[in-house]
């Protein structure tokens, strides 16, 4: 019964926060930390732990399964920490905001389900758990701006489509492997199981944040509370969306290099990378321009694993927990700026560096991790996505390496342009509860860098196994010295591309509008800015074709019925009226007329 309590702790206190009335100060907060510190004592305590619950559940053979291996107990212990991390920051941020029992009930209860989904070794059960996160995304989202209902109401469609797809590849797979219990199945492939697949992955990235499902993720950065980026689309999404894709692609499915879904994820992996990076590096916005990152790190854990060889699988999963570190710590920072200087509009920034000396040394490790910068996290993961990418297809590492130019690119920018410059008065370091979180986080960052044998000897590489793995350890310094020159030229090219835009324009804003407006790419972004390409906004506007063609076949199938059909009655009617005027004469011409016609008919 040990695994019912990372789901029930968590959801009970998320229930009793709601009840805490407001006028008690510092309750919420305090039920909040101590049942996130609760949950975190029990990851560390079932992490070595192999347990299994079945419970009856719902009948037809649909047994309430939970299950902890290697793989499962890295993901609970993540969620727990980032969980806890965000709970101690928010008792800060959240401070004198309104309904912050419903963000705190809301913190808890996706704590809670997304254990639960990560525990559930039912793929029914795991549907129940992850739609619930789905609601209590949409409730933290609408706990935000008076736009934050569009955002919210935009978010639970494009992932609750993604998730019918999902339940379908769950239909499919449960017919398939004749049993719903997620330990059991191992299907080869085959054209009904590449369809259930490809369901499933869409789920799975989906939730990831991947394009094309990502739309929603830039716009809550500017609507939704910013503890909400830093919890869902920065950590506990990508934990889980990512976790499940490496279930379905490690253990449901036999899944080969040679397969033509290894070259899908791929492909979907490359275009995430390169697509959301280009838009990340025009934005003016802080946290816009953060929510974009979010969506491109995705790319290379999906490249990573689709890839199908040891060191892109490894490097996929150690790229998801290090972005998770990396990506929350830069949305903290970008909350204590949006808190202490009351803006993120990067035109309205400028040396913050000065004012908030912590904030920006958080700031400049996860900066570094995101972009690979050696010897941070970040630089580890990525050089066995690039490793495993170049193994695949030069294409392939093209795209990734690319990214990870555009990606420095665009962080010289925001740093220069948040917290470079003049000293900003009036300005001061943010509180000791939001500072934490992000120093530890950042602390992590170092240390999985320099020490990355422990979190890919104890959290990555066991879920493999040793058949997987080929033998092969993946710790200490990359093997491929070809691969650590180019990413140092690359991010040399980057620093001296910053140092190109801001001798052009004077600003560090303006570091990369040589790229923004060059010939071609305007245009491009242009269309971006407009929402050309963003696949909500165009299906909002076929939607709305169809409904207007709809509404006027609905007025013409009116107008028959109601005043084209009434009206040749009408017509009829006085024609016939005129036609039997009572005059004999004209009865003598209609019979010889009709007679007429009819000898005809019948002599021609």
């Amino acid at each position: 019964m040990i695994l019912l309590w990372p789901i029930l702790v968590p959801a009970i206190a998320g229930l009793a926060v709601l009840l805490i009335p407001g006028r008690a100060k510092y309750l919420r907060e305090a039920v909040t930390l101590i049942a996130s510190t609760w949950v975190m004592g029990l990851a560390f305590r079932l992490f070595p732990l192999n347990e299994t619950l079945k419970l009856p559940w719902a009948g037809y053979g649909i047994e309430f399964a939970l299950r902890l291996d290697s793989f499962s107990a890295f993901i609970l212990l993540g969620a727990a920490f980032f969980g806890l991390m965000i709970a101690l920051y928010s008792t800060a941020f959240m401070l004198g905001k309104e309904r912050g029992n419903q963000f705190y009930s809301y913190l808890l209860l996706s704590v809670a389900l997304v254990n639960g989904a990560v525990l559930a070794n039912n793929l029914v059960v795991m549907l129940f758990f992850w739609e619930g996160l789905l609601l209590a995304m949409f409730g933290l989202i609408r706990l935000g701006s008076p736009e934050a209902i569009k955002t919210a109401t935009k978010a639970f469609i494009i992932i609750g489509i993604s998730d019918l797809c999902l339940m379908l590849g769950i239909g499919l797979t449960g017919y398939l492997a004749k049993t719903l219990t997620m330990s059991a199945i191992s299907i080869p492939l085959s054209p009904l199981a590449t369809v259930a697949f490809v369901c499933l992955m869409i789920g799975a990235i989906a939730k990831a944040g991947a394009m094309p499902f990502h739309s929603w993720i830039p716009d809550a950065a500017l609507d939704a509370p910013l503890p909400f980026m830093a919890i869902l689309p920065a950590s506990l999404e990508k934990l889980l969306g990512i976790y499940f894709l490496g279930r379905i692609s490690l253990q449901l499915y036999q899944l080969v290099p040679q397969s033509w879904l290894s070259y899908l994820m791929m492909i979907v992996g490359a275009l995430t990378i390169l697509f959301a990076v280009m838009m990340a590096l025009v934005q003016k916005d802080y946290k816009r321009l953060l929510a974009y990152h979010a969506v491109s790190q995705v790319g290379y854990m999906i490249l990573g694993i689709g890839t199908c060889v040891p060191a892109g699988i490894v490097g996929g999963l150690f790229h998801m927990i290090n972005n998770a570190l990396y990506k929350s710590c830069l949305f903290l920072t970008g909350g204590a700026v949006e808190k202490q200087a009351g803006t993120t509009d990067l035109a309205k920034l400028g040396g913050l560096g000065w004012a908030m000396p912590l904030t920006f040394g958080a700031f400049c490790v996860a900066a570094a991790s995101i972009c690979g910068v050696p010897p941070f996290n970040g630089f580890f993961s990525k050089e066995l996505v690039y490793d495993a990418a170049l193994e695949r297809g030069w294409i392939f590492y093209l795209a990734a390496v690319g990214g990870s130019f555009f990606t420095a690119a665009s962080f010289l920018k925001l740093g220069h342009a948040a917290f470079w410059g003049k000293k900003r008065v009036g300005v001061a370091e943010a509180p000791w509860p939001m500072l934490v979180p992000m120093l530890l986080i950042a602390a992590v960052c170092i240390v999985f860098g320099l020490m990355n044998h422990w979190p890919l000897h104890r959290l990555v590489q066991p879920v493999l196994g040793h058949a997987r793995l080929e033998g092969q350890d993946f710790a200490g310094l990359p093997r491929n010295l070809f691969l650590i020159v180019m990413t140092v030229v690359v991010l040399a090219g980057a620093y001296l591309n910053h140092l190109f835009g801001v001798k052009k324009f004077g600003s560090g804003l303006k570091a990369v509008d040589h790229i923004h407006y060059a010939p071609g790419l305007k245009q491009i972004y242009d269309g971006a800015e407009k929402r050309w390409y963003d696949p909500y906004d165009l299906g909002l506007k076929l939607a709305d074709l169809v409904a207007r063609t709809g509404y006027f076949i609905d007025r013409m199938i009116d107008w028959f019925y109601e005043t084209l059909a009434p009206g040749l009655a009408l017509l009829s009617s006085r024609v016939i009226r005129w036609a039997h005027g009572g005059n004999y004469a004209v009865y003598i011409v209609w019979i010889l007329v009709g007679g007429s016609f009819v000898l005809f008919l019948a002599f021609r």
